[in-house]
């Protein structure tokens, strides 16, 4: 015969586990890059995600509209061809947050991701791909937003 406090009890962990997976327990969320998100130039959000100095590459691609009719709602993928990614990061140079998205990658994932955005204007968008051993590299596309998305 099953104890219902036994029962009780494991079920309540895993309720918890699950909750805590979810990010619903604040204390055990990982904690954002603020250092990141303050920067206001590649070189410095490259240097807060743990990057060396970045370079252009052909090995890392972002693709987008030329045209965005509504800045508040931009599709915008990046990708990398690189061995050994560990971050893949979105920035927009001339939105009040530059950093627009950090995608941690393991070896299991490919790096390459799609996601839409908010641009306040026309900008450039910046994919970086940061290896392993810190290198990071990056492509530009210009985005010409003609309504803005963000306020700030």
């Amino acid at each position: 015969m099953t104890n219902p406090r036994r029962v009780f009890l494991s079920d309540g962990v895993r309720v918890a586990a699950l909750l805590a997976g979810t990010g619903l327990f604040p204390h055990l969320a990982h904690a954002f890059n603020k250092a990141a998100f303050d920067a206001r130039s590649l070189a410095e959000v490259v240097r807060a995600c743990g990057g060396a100095v970045p370079a252009e590459s052909r090995a890392v691609t972002v693709t987008g509209p030329e045209i965005a009719e509504n800045g508040a709602v931009v599709d915008l993928s990046i990708a990398s061809t690189l061995p050994g990614v560990r971050q893949m990061l979105l920035l927009a140079e001339k939105n009040p947050t530059m950093l627009l998205a950090r995608f941690d990658v393991g070896d299991a994932i490919e790096p390459a991701f799609a996601t839409r955005a908010k641009m306040s204007q026309t900008s450039d968008v910046i994919a970086v791909a940061i290896t392993q051993d810190g290198k990071a590299h990056f492509a530009r596309l210009a985005v010409k937003v003609t309504m803005g998305g963000c306020i700030g």
